[in-house]
């Protein structure tokens, strides 16, 4: 752990043992060279990737890929307003409690989470589907 305060490392794992929770992504940050901030065996890939002036993604397109998941990963991008932000274990005890504001990025990938708001706030949500209904969250 840096001396910074957690609320303002510029990508931090909050971790449940080996189990990864959530990765905060404050809006500050910045990567010269491509750098995922996820493990590459999760079920949600999130990273920076960084290109030159000149660089250039040729035309393409993803083949088909059967993939099994369990649960569901989450992306959320506060594009305004202000939170605070509590990550559960999966035994549904709390772990960390961060504040996010505009522009930080939060990804979700196991246990619980819940949100209180303390200004107006916007969320770009971005997760796995397809939707399967209000039936898939347990509320504690």
């Amino acid at each position: 752990m840096s001396a910074l305060e957690p609320d303002t490392l510029p990508v931090e794992t909050i971790k449940d043992g080996d189990l990864t929770l959530a990765v905060f992504i404050r809006a500050s940050t910045q990567r010269d060279r491509t750098e995922f901030v996820t493990a590459p065996d999760q079920s949600m890939q999130v990273g920076f990737v960084v290109y030159g002036a000149d660089g250039e993604i040729p035309r393409h397109f993803h083949r088909p890929v059967e993939r099994a998941l369990t649960g569901t990963a989450e992306v959320l991008v506060v594009q305004k307003g202000a939170a605070e932000v509590s990550i559960y274990s999966r035994a549904k005890e709390r772990v960390a409690t961060r504040r996010v504001s505009q522009g930080d990025t939060m990804v979700l990938v196991a246990g619980g989470h819940g949100f209180r708001m303390s200004e107006d706030t916007v969320f770009l949500e971005i997760k796995q589907g397809p939707y399967v209904g209000a039936d898939e969250k347990v509320f504690f």
